[in-house]
């Protein structure tokens, strides 16, 4: 029997003590933002994971993450007093193409906590937004979103959180039938550029405003005083923020080898949040135009695009504030600090890498010259940079050079590297590279075999690379292989779009 959203409607809100109060935040802003509705329920709800920390970021009750409880509510079948769900409208470019009103598809608001956390729901159900889509989401891609956001976080990268992951028997078509399952996301706000530019595209300058000013008034205060570089513009104080945040989290996704895969302007947080975990990868040999999202089929989203993909986003961010910045200018001068400060942060980024601590001239030379040794070898990103931090460590880089079939190239570069790096204390460099350059990512083939065993009913796989995950830069010698190169079977792994 299908359960519906009335049924859903009619259920009585679990009064089992979660530890969370709950306020009015988004849903304040009033119907034009957003569709009242309660999730629909999911037939049989399992618990599968959770993150106790997340968890004590929204000031959950200890305990209660995991409960009877929780598994109804986590899953769309059950309320919590207090909670308004919703479903968001926006808009956005998606593969660089007007694509007019989207939405939360198949995302469902909770509410926010009383501590200033959104909580939603990932795979609830149809909402008005759903289009032509059923509103679920698969296990699958569920169990990719719930390990790489808590991954994200342990590796110190902006992102949304996962509180937790419930699955369903309940079968759902994709490219073949597969079962469903719900991820519970942690936010401070999960705004995207692309709600900016729905109000913008329909010439709703009110609903426009009013965003704007919720938005700057409750994450972004400091742009009410806006200074000169502004024009004592808040708006274009507002845009210039955004700006420095995404360049600081694109620094972070250049320096770690992560692929987001699909940067539409839909899928950018205000905030400088990692939002909207679908085709992503870590890099696992260093390709500078790997595509890691197969629906990608020009590429636009390639590893090396994706600093000037956030600009060209930034971009349309600023034509949608337009009717509130009312000055070319300004809005140009807004846009131009990203220019400079994603190369800053990334050069910071990478000397953190290796080890440098100050600035000195060559340093951004020895930097392009390393990326070119390793695209021309293809050599493992993460392996070749936990084997430099423990060669710094140990004064011994012939594990390095053993990674680079062009050994003479990488002797000249080394020699160069050693010379710089005798200018730095050498045990604060290798501690400095030791707590920056990960053992452990979210690789592919790790993924895809912690979903072969959750489709199968074993989770333990799925708690172990979720706790491995949560301690990078540790060693964990009982999961060593986990460190290690990637199987010849992890290329033909095919991430796209569809969950």
């Amino acid at each position: 029997m299908t359960t519906t959203a009335a049924t859903a409607a009619s259920a009585p809100p679990s009064d089992t003590p979660s530890g969370l109060a709950w306020r009015e935040g988004f849903a304040a802003l009033g119907p034009a933002f957003h569709t009242e509705l309660v999730p629909t329920p999911l037939p049989d709800p399992h618990w599968i994971a959770g993150s106790p920390d997340a968890a004590a970021v929204i000031g959950m009750a200890p305990g209660w993450l995991g409960s009877d409880a929780a598994v109804q509510v986590l899953s769309g079948n059950a309320l919590l007093r207090g909670m308004r769900p919703l479903a968001s409208v926006y808009s956005g470019h998606q593969f660089g193409v007007w694509a007019g009103q989207l939405g939360d598809g198949r995302a469902i608001l909770l509410g926010e906590t009383g501590n200033g956390h959104e909580v939603q729901l990932k795979g609830a159900g149809r909402t008005p937004y759903s289009r032509m889509g059923d509103g679920r989401a698969v296990l699958r891609s569920s169990v990719r979103e719930f390990l790489c956001s808590e991954a994200m976080h342990a590796l110190g990268i902006p992102t949304t959180r996962a509180l937790a992951l419930t699955g369903s028997p309940a079968p759902i078509a994709r490219e073949e039938i597969e079962t469903a399952a719900v991820v519970t996301r942690v936010a401070p706000s999960f705004v995207r550029f692309g709600h900016f530019e729905h109000f913008a595209a329909r010439d709703q300058v009110a609903e426009l405003r009013a965003l704007a000013d919720y938005v700057i008034d409750r994450y972004y205060p400091e742009c009410r005083s806006a200074g000169e570089a502004s024009g004592g513009n808040a708006y274009a104080a507002l845009l210039r923020a955004v700006g420095e945040r995404t360049a600081a989290l694109l620094a972070q996704w250049q320096a770690v080898g992560f692929c987001h895969g699909v940067m539409n302007t839909d899928n950018m947080s205000i905030l400088g949040l990692t939002i909207d975990y679908g085709p992503f990868q870590f890099l696992d040999a260093f390709v500078p135009g790997h595509i890691c999202n197969h629906s990608d089929s020009q590429g636009r989203y390639a590893f090396n695009r994706q600093p000037q993909v956030a600009y060209w986003n930034l971009f349309c961010l600023g034509q949608a504030l337009m009717p509130l910045i009312e000055d070319t200018e300004l809005a140009q001068a807004a846009l131009e600090p990203y220019r400079s400060l994603f190369p800053a942060e990334y050069m910071g980024r990478m000397r953190d890498k290796l080890g440098l601590a100050a600035a000195a001239e060559g340093d951004a030379q020895l930097v392009d010259d390393l990326l070119a040794l390793l695209a021309a070898g293809a050599v493992d990103y993460t392996i070749f940079w936990h084997r430099l931090s423990q060669a710094v460590a140990a004064q011994d880089f012939s594990p390095v050079r053993d990674l680079f079939p062009d050994r003479a190239g990488w002797d000249a570069w080394a020699a160069r590297y050693t010379e710089r790096l005798a200018r730095e204390d050498r045990p604060q460099a290798a501690a400095r590279m030791q707590r920056t350059n990960p053992r452990f990512v979210l690789r592919n083939h790790l993924g895809e075999l912690a979903i072969r065993a959750a489709k199968d009913g074993d989770f333990g796989p799925l708690h172990a690379l979720q706790a491995v995950l949560a301690r990078p830069f540790d060693e964990h010698p009982d999961h060593a292989e986990w460190a290690g190169f990637p199987p010849d079977w992890a290329s033909s792994i095919e991430i796209s779009c569809s969950s």
